[in-house]
């Protein structure tokens, strides 16, 4: 008798197969097709369920996906199941939509009751996981693809993209990854760990060489004994020892193809091609932040928090989600401690006049160094006006760097806040603010530092500056101007009293009495800057993409060959030749005043900052009144400091003796 896979009598070599490659097909896509244990299913049908999520490189090129529900079969495997017609959407893959359907009681505010009830005080910042509307996020489609939702999430971090990476929604960087598959008894302990450490302990005792198991096992990982007594050797799960190729890498600095980003770079000013280097007073801002404001306004723009609709829900899902950002940005250790304020300056004028008006009284003494921009001077000589304290001031070498001696003898038990810069912003002085901190907290003072010209050139960590301030403007980070952040440890923060009053900041109001909202929400009254909020993100997406640590290391070569070449031109002066210091190359030109400088440099299309760079009393510890002062920045180049260098060197030759 002839079966199916027995060659029939008589055959000759070269002859048809004596089996149906169709059948054969279709039989391995029915083994293949069911789970280890499961009972492979009739040929030819395959339930539509595990769908791929929106944007996986496993949606199939036959077009099925979430959009349209079928069956993902790879187009080619298998001749004509291309062709099959899409299978109906399984009724439980509707389901987590449901409890947004349910009718619930409504509240006063016309939130359904079990918002308010589980989720008081918090329940505004939720957006679209409170009202139960689609997230839509508009950066890119990556970030759209981002959902937490269980019906559209992979169990498995290597499917999924956002993986590391907060979604827009603001959840946190490292939620842990569902795995629908973990309770599946007949997978091995090695495929539903997975999305585990890979370091992991197995959690069951591996069988002996030699001993046949009643588990599961493969021998392409377990020592399993073959039908022909061969015992294969165990070996790891693929990859759970070998990190992937290039992973925590950046792409390779391009200055070219980052300059391609920046559109304004392609500026002309009088005739000639813009150079910026006017860096300190603002960034410039690449195209995706340009293009996430424009999509802000198109597709999301709403009030945020405490509103049932879907634009409303969008709009604080992306407030909240640069919220995240920032956290993750600065290293902060909680998403709460981070408040949006307009700028470093609105920043430090909250922290002068809330901690400051409650903790500093008649005789103490605040600090700051004589490095301070006018913003962390003038706010601390207010609060000193005020309340009859004494502001010190730390001073600084012929170089322009903090004497750390000098200010240890400055500190005492009325000290009660130590206010510096990170960066100086008319010096470039980086200033060694983690010991300035240390020596603060040693006397029992607080400390706030200034990042506004540290976040965009180096690493920033606040828990290892260990300050209990930290605060940065959004516009010299290449984001939107009128944004900024202000991150406090939340046992500071929750003890501070608002400085302004008004809505999105209270719990409950009556004419007797007002409850606040906990933080950030306290200190942000009233509608905040949302869209630049969302800019800011955007602009924090583009520096990690490029690597901080990259950015650093360009501009440190590039600030010692400016330093070196303007040394070496005749009759210039550098101001500030500190040896730590980033970004800032200073300097007067005998013979010419800052302002006439500035206007050659403007008359090749070169920008520069002349003037007092609101840093008076720096300047004039070291003699000056103003300074010319360019600025760099990543997309600046050695070319445009040699444009730079030429002119000054010219007006050098020119100069009158």
């Amino acid at each position: 008798m002839t079966t199916a896979f027995s060659p029939p009598t008589g055959a000759q070599p070269g002859t048809a197969p004596p089996f149906d490659p169709a059948l054969l097909a279709s039989m391995a896509s029915a083994l293949f097709g069911a789970l280890p244990g499961e009972q492979a299913r009739a040929p030819g049908v395959q339930a539509p369920v595990n769908l791929a999520p929106a944007g996986s490189p496993l949606v199939s090129p036959a077009g099925f996906g979430p959009g349209v529900p079928g069956t993902p079969i790879p187009q080619g495997q298998v001749p004509g199941t291309n062709l099959v017609p899409a299978s109906p959407t399984p009724v439980l893959s509707l389901a987590h939509r449901a409890p947004s359907l349910l009718p619930h009681a409504q509240a006063g505010n016309g939130l359904p009751d079990t918002v308010v009830t589980q989720l008081p005080a918090y329940e505004p910042r939720f957006g679209s996981g409170v009202l139960g509307v689609r997230e839509a996020s508009g950066a890119s489609a990556s970030e759209a693809s981002r959902h937490s939702a269980a019906a559209s999430a992979s169990p498995f971090y290597f499917v999924s993209d956002s993986f590391g990476h907060p979604s827009a929604g603001g959840l946190p960087a490292n939620a842990p990854v569902a795995d629908y598959f973990a309770e599946t008894p007949s997978l091995p302990a090695s495929a539903t760990a997975l999305s585990n450490a890979p370091a992991a302990a197995p959690a069951t005792t591996p069988t002996a060489a030699g001993v046949i198991s009643s588990e599961p096992k493969y021998y392409f990982v377990d020592s399993v004994v073959l039908p022909n007594g061969y015992v294969t050797p165990a070996k790891p799960a693929p990859g759970a020892t070998i990190p992937a190729a290039g992973s925590g890498q950046h792409p390779p600095f391009d200055v070219n193809a980052i300059r391609r980003d920046f559109p304004i770079l392609q500026e002309r000013v009088n005739g000639r091609q813009l150079v910026w280097f006017d860096n300190a007073a603002t960034t410039q801002k690449p195209q995706s932040v340009i293009d996430r404001l424009a999509h802000f306004y198109a597709h999301e723009n709403s009030n945020i928090h405490r509103a049932a609709h879907e634009l409303a829900a969008r709009a604080t899902d992306a407030y909240e989600s640069a919220r995240e950002k920032l956290r993750a940005f600065i290293n902060a250790p909680d998403v709460n401690e981070v408040i949006f304020v307009r700028g470093t300056t609105e920043a430090i004028n909250l922290v002068a006049k809330s901690w400051g008006g409650q903790h500093v009284g008649e005789g103490d003494e605040i600090i700051v160094s004589h490095l301070e921009h006018h913003a962390n001077i003038v706010p601390w000589q207010q609060l000193a006006s005020s309340k009859g304290a004494k502001l010190r001031v730390i001073p600084v070498d012929d170089s322009g760097q903090v004497l750390l001696d000098e200010y240890a003898k400055l500190l005492n038990d009325r000290t009660k806040i130590v206010a510096v810069t990170q960066v100086s912003n008319a010096l470039g002085t980086v200033v060694p603010v983690k010991e300035i901190v240390a020596l603060a907290h040693r006397a029992g003072a607080v400390a706030l530092v200034d990042g506004a010209q540290s976040v965009s050139h180096m690493r920033v960590d606040v828990q290892d500056i260990g300050a209990d301030f930290f605060v940065f403007s959004g516009h010299k980070v290449f984001g939107p101007t009128g944004i900024g952040a202000l991150w406090g440890k939340r046992s500071v923060l929750e003890n501070m009293p608002p400085w302004q009053g008004g809505g999105n900041m209270i719990a409950d109001v009556t004419f007797e009495k007002t409850v606040f909202q906990p933080i950030p929400n306290k200190f942000e009254a009233g509608t905040g800057n949302i869209a630049d909020a969302v800019g800011l993100g955007a602009a924090i997406d583009y520096v990690n993409r490029v690597g901080i640590e990259n950015i650093g290391r360009y501009e440190h070569e590039l600030l010692v060959y400016g330093m070196q070449q303007l040394g070496a031109i005749p009759g210039v002066r550098l101001v500030g030749t500190a040896a730590d210091k980033a970004s800032v190359m200073s300097f007067v030109l005998a013979g010419y005043s800052t302002a006439e400088v500035g206007k050659a440099l403007n008359e090749e299309g070169i920008a520069v900052r002349t003037g007092h760079h609101c840093a008076q009393p720096i300047l004039r510890r070291m003699g000056l009144e103003t300074t010319v002062r360019p600025s760099l920045a990543f997309y600046n180049t050695f070319d445009e400091v040699d444009r730079l260098v030429a002119v000054v060197r010219q007006l050098a030759a020119a100069r009158p003796h």
